[in-house]
This record gives C-alpha cells, sequence and structure tokens, in this order.
C-alpha cells in the first residue's frame, strides 16, 4: 500500500512514469526480438539493451526514493534491483547467443515490468 506521504511528495508520479517507460522498451525489446529471429534489426535490439539498462537503474532509484523518504513500500526496490540485474544477465547471454535462456528471461523480465506498473496505479 502506498502512505499518502508518497502520493503528496512526487516520488509515486515519478515511478509511475519511469516503471512505465521500462516496461515499454522492454516491450520494444520483445519486438525487436521476434524481427532479430527474421533476421532484420540486429543493431535495433541491440541498442534497445541500453535502453532498459539506463531506465533500469531509473526505475531503481526511483523506487528506493517512494520507499526511504517517500515512505512507501519498500519490495518494488527489491523487485527494480531483480529487473535491472536480470537485465544485465540478459545482455550477457544474448552476447554469448544462448537464446535458450535469454528468451524465458526476457520474458520473466517483462513480467515483473507489468507487474510493478500495475501496482504502482493500484490505489
Amino acid at each position: 500500500m502506498v502512505t499518502q506521504v508518497a502520493q503528496r511528495s512526487g516520488y509515486l508520479t515519478a515511478f509511475r512514469i519511469v516503471a512505465a517507460l521500462s516496461m515499454l522498451s522492454v516491450l520494444v525489446q520483445a519486438v525487436t526480438a521476434g524481427q532479430l529471429m527474421s533476421g532484420v534489426a540486429e543493431s535495433a535490439h541491440g541498442s534497445g539493451a541500453t535502453a532498459v539498462h539506463v531506465l533500469g537503474l531509473a526505475q531503481l532509484i526511483a523506487a528506493v526514493l517512494l520507499w526511504r523518504p517517500g515512505r512507501g513500500a519498500g519490495w518494488p526496490a527489491l523487485v527494480s534491483l531483480a529487473a535491472l540485474l536480470l537485465g544485465a544477465v540478459q545482455s550477457m547471454l544474448g552476447g554469448t547467443g544462448q537464446v535458450s535462456l535469454h528468451v524465458p528471461l526476457g520474458m520473466t523480465l517483462f513480467g515483473l515490468s507489468v507487474w510493478l506498473v500495475v501496482w504502482s496505479w493500484r490505489r
């Protein structure tokens, strides 16, 4: 549950925006991965990984701000950290061509992203 302090401080709004952008970047990665399987958009998928990392770090920062000074829930910060680390593992696996692990972890990353966005917009 989000406290009144977190709602009034703007930390929740910042988290909502960053979490939605992060989720969108992971979704774009899924689209470009499909294109990559058919032999196109290799550079788009590779550069999209940078966006996932940057937005994942921004999401972690927003989640920590929501938690500590905003007096909100702490678990979104842990989930954001897990998503950031999962994104790093994704990049390593993608670079080595281990698609059998890369695809399921990507789906897990997308699931975590959706979970955080849905939670942030629930009352």
